[in-house]
């Protein structure tokens, strides 16, 4: 068996849920038909010739029925892959393995969910004596979560075609499908670009100075005085001076607001999976860094913390923990997510949020507790941002239903816009971007703080 089939978590072969019944094929209506057709125009006919002739087919098909190989006998399996990342098209595999001496047409029929976008739930095979034969289906998730598909149908025809064999097996297998990550090459670019420019870097460049003693090096005409080392330059009789790299192993950790306004679409995708993948960009980016990376998910309940870490398996456990999530619809709780952080996390770090500025929502929420940890914590706050708001905010209105949507479009920016200030004033630093943007934005806030060393 592959590993793909182990994966799958199901048997190698399907248990048979209950006996077998008959299931007349279309063979056997067509036969009786033109049976029926027959005995009508052919003379002398008799009156009792239709009895006769449906007699014999039923003769024919009760034989044809007991000759038919058990279901229970043959050998099904589903191969699926363990898992798959959200609109990524996957294969389906059903193998069948025929232990009888005679060549038999076998249906198999599976219980796949419609939001794995399967192009087919069926299969019609023909499977040599002896041998197997094997079927496929393309599938391409629309919903991220488990699918555990339990039951196949499996249906063996009789040697004359006229009755099958048909029974339920128990086959439980699970697929996982991942959330989307469309900015990953635009994350292994920043990691790529930090490195280089981490090479001789010799200064902080703004408040705070955070930054990590790296090398000894002989001075350059563009080098500042104030990084001469006297004593290194009084050993070697020449000018050295000290050059720095931002500092490792500071604490990114990441809020994830999973509440009702998460749950509004931007573009046909619900606002959490945008944020969802500003998270998986975020965590490529500090980790690949030397930085720790940690999650807290939560809406009215804490739904998922992951502990921060630099290891290279943070990613996948942070995929792990998000890949079930679905939004709840009602106000999270912002009071509890921060008590949660302070209790767990006491050392100071990038808060980032992902949430939704909507003003209602912000001003009962996050505003009313933002200062629990803005007072030990350095805050990022990321959303994404409606192009169809600022669309009808720019339109020109050619009838009174177009005219108030743009006048309410404009009252929406208006107060997201006065919403960010008032979070800047805060002390929150916020980036506010269009679908596709939020990600690589979101990073680039996270390396300009790592360069200025402001944690």
């Amino acid at each position: 068996m592959t590993a793909a089939a182990r994966a799958g978590g199901g048997p190698a072969l399907g248990r048979v849920g209950r006996r077998s019944w008959p299931v007349p094929t279309w063979r056997l209506g067509a036969a009786a038909a033109v049976l029926s057709v027959v005995a009508g125009v052919v003379p002398p006919a008799p009156p009792w010739g239709l009895a006769v002739v449906y007699g014999v087919l039923a003769v024919l098909a009760i034989a044809d029925w007991s000759m038919a190989l058990a279901p229970g006998r043959m050998g099904v399996v589903r191969i699926l892959p363990a898992s798959l990342t959200l609109g990524q098209v996957g294969t389906i595999r059903w193998e069948v393995a025929n232990p009888g001496r005679r060549a038999v047409r076998v249906a198999v029929a599976d219980e796949l969910a419609p939001a794995l976008q399967a192009g087919s739930r069926r299969a019609r095979l023909k499977v040599p004596a002896g041998g197997a034969a094997t079927a496929t289906t393309d599938v391409r998730p629309r919903r991220r979560g488990d699918f555990r598909p339990a039951e196949l149908v499996v249906r063996v025809e009789g040697p004359l075609g006229l009755v099958a064999r048909q029974a339920s097996r128990s086959h439980p297998s699970v697929v996982r499908v991942l959330p989307a990550f469309p900015s990953r090459q635009q994350a292994e670019l920043r990691i790529d670009r930090a490195r280089v420019l981490e090479v001789g870097l010799r200064s902080a460049k703004a408040r705070g100075g955070g930054t990590e003693f790296e090398q000894l090096r002989e001075y350059v005409v563009d080098d500042e005085f104030r990084r001469i080392d006297w004593a290194a330059t009084a050993r070697a009789g020449r000018p050295i001076v000290r050059t720095f790299r931002a500092e490792r192993n500071q604490v990114v950790l990441i809020l994830l607001d999973n509440g009702r306004t998460m749950a509004g679409r931007v573009e046909g995708v619900p606002r959490l999976e945008h944020a969802m993948d500003a998270v998986m960009m975020l965590t490529s980016v500090a980790t690949g860094l030397g930085d720790r990376v940690g999650l807290v998910a939560f809406d009215r309940r804490i739904r998922a913390v992951v502990p921060p870490t630099q290891a290279r398996a943070q990613f996948g456990r942070i995929v792990e923990a998000m890949y079930r999530l679905e939004p709840e619809l009602a106000e999270s709780d912002y009071r509890g997510a921060f008590t949660e952080t302070l209790v767990r996390f006491r050392r100071r770090a990038l808060l980032v949020i992902l949430t939704e500025l909507a003003d209602q929502a912000v001003q009962e929420t996050l505003l009313r507790d933002l200062p629990q940890v803005a007072r030990s914590h350095l805050i990022l706050i990321g959303a994404v941002r409606d192009p169809d708001v600022q669309g009808w905010a720019e339109s020109d209105p050619t009838d009174a239903g177009a005219a108030y949507r743009k006048a309410a479009a404009i009252t929406a920016l208006a107060d997201r816009r006065r919403l960010v200030g008032t979070l800047a004033a805060m002390g929150a630093n916020v980036v506010d971007a269009l679908p596709g943007q939020l990600a690589p934005q979101l990073a680039d806030a996270y390396l300009r703080v790592k360069a200025t060393g402001r944690l």
